[in-house]
């Protein structure tokens, strides 16, 4: 269903994520899956620790007979051998006994405690116990890391250093994950020069494209940037090459309706499906969704807060479902605001750039308002929104913002 008039910002996001399905599965070796999605939920192929091993060196002894052991009234055991991690499995704690492990050792059959060394005297042949051990004191169970058959990592969960660890010792070595989308970013405007090359009066470099392509790249997606003309011709072959190599694209400029904004009619020639063409979000309404050869196309605004609001809150959603993820959004905080916010529209969502600092009880949001339009976008460590229905946040309250850092 087309969409012309200007739509809410939770219906836009809504019908942009009912549209996407995530890419197909890969599979990756261990070391390859960090900060890639998985594609389906992984469980536990082993226990870990696969023993019941100790904690500290130390002793194992039987937990009873070190009960009434003290500084001034140790306890004398037999020493009847030494385990290291991973050495021999064959010796066994008897009453009057004890065995000395190192850490990590499997706890031998018999014992139910470990005395740590610094608690024990050497006497001879004998340990001398200083302290009592009760039952299991300084013993890690088997599975108490990791349990057989335990969930380890979500579908549509992003695998961290530690989980990729934790994978390790759950018995994985090769994961499946989703693939990491290819997005075309492409730049329109006669005004606009790629960097790198003169930059003659009146024109400027393509800042955008290149925030985009670096926020897509944050996500680990593939892209390639291009800039074209305000020519027709320019800007349909662009489209169609974007549409054959990419998984997605995103435009920049040239989306609303004056003489030079041609991507949306470009578009329609080619018989995309356009879902919505106009939002009710500031900065940022003339963001564009539809679906060219069943891949999600994002028509964003030129001016860059516009750009890369959109972005954020409706090409970003959509391009993390597209890799997979479970939860598609930024991530959010609780922060106070150090002053009054006001906004202009009440049936619109507004949208405010500012830097989080230390507070007594939470962080605090400060605006960045008043500052030049690039400077606030780079210096920017968060968004808060003035959502639909209201005109003005007062200074003191508690939001919820999307952080950018």
């Amino acid at each position: 269903m087309i969409r012309t008039l200007a739509i809410g910002l939770e219906e836009a996001l809504s019908m942009t994520l009912a549209r996407i399905r995530p890419l197909e599965t890969e599979t990756v070796e261990l070391m390859d899956s960090v900060d890639r999605v998985v594609a389906q939920d992984l469980h536990a192929n082993v226990d870990s620790p696969s023993v019941d091993a100790s904690l500290k060196d130390g002793y194992a002894v039987l937990s009873r007979e070190v009960a009434a052991a003290t500084f001034e009234h140790p306890v004398r055991l037999k020493q009847t051998g030494c385990v290291a991690a991973g050495g021999r499995n064959d010796l066994r704690v008897e009453p009057g006994t004890t065995i000395q492990v190192l850490t990590g050792a499997k706890i031998p059959p018999g014992a139910d405690a470990v005395v740590s060394e610094e608690f024990t005297r050497a006497d001879g042949e004998d340990i001398l116990i200083k302290i009592f051990a009760e039952p299991g004191r300084n013993i890690l169970p088997r599975g108490s890391d990791v349990g057989l058959g335990k969930r380890i990592a979500h579908q549509g969960q992003r695998l961290t250093p530690g989980m990729v660890g934790m994978l390790a010792a759950s018995g994985h070595h090769r994961i499946p994950v989703v693939r990491n989308p290819r997005v075309a970013v492409i730049a329109t405007g006669d005004e606009v020069v790629a960097p790198g090359q003169p930059l003659p009066e009146g024109k400027l470099y393509a800042s955008n494209i290149t925030t985009l392509g670096s926020w897509c790249r944050r996500y680990g997606m593939e892209t390639n940037l291009h800039h074209v003309k305000d020519d027709p011709d320019e800007i349909l072959n662009i489209l169609k090459q974007a549409g054959a190599e990419s998984d997605a694209i995103l435009t920049s400029g040239g989306a609303w309706t004056g003489d030079r904004d041609m991507v949306a009619k470009i578009l329609a020639q080619l018989g995309w499906e356009q879902v919505f063409h106009r939002i009710r979000i500031g900065p940022g309404k003339a963001v564009g969704f539809g679906l060219l050869n069943e891949k999600p196309v994002f028509i964003l605004p030129g001016g860059p807060p516009s750009n890369l609001m959109g972005f954020l809150q409706i090409a970003l959603p959509g391009l993390l479902t597209l890799g997979g993820y479970r939860r598609p959004a930024l991530p959010a905080a609780s922060v106070r605001l150090s002053s009054e916010l006001t906004g202009r529209f009440a049936d619109w969502t507004q949208f405010i750039f500012g830097v989080i600092e230390n507070g007594n009880e939470l962080p605090v949001f400060r605006s960045l308002e008043g500052m030049s339009r690039l400077r606030s976008m780079a210096e920017a460590e968060a968004v808060v929104a003035i959502p639909e229905g209201k005109t003005v946040l007062p200074a003191g309250s508690v939001v919820s913002v999307q952080l950018l850092e």
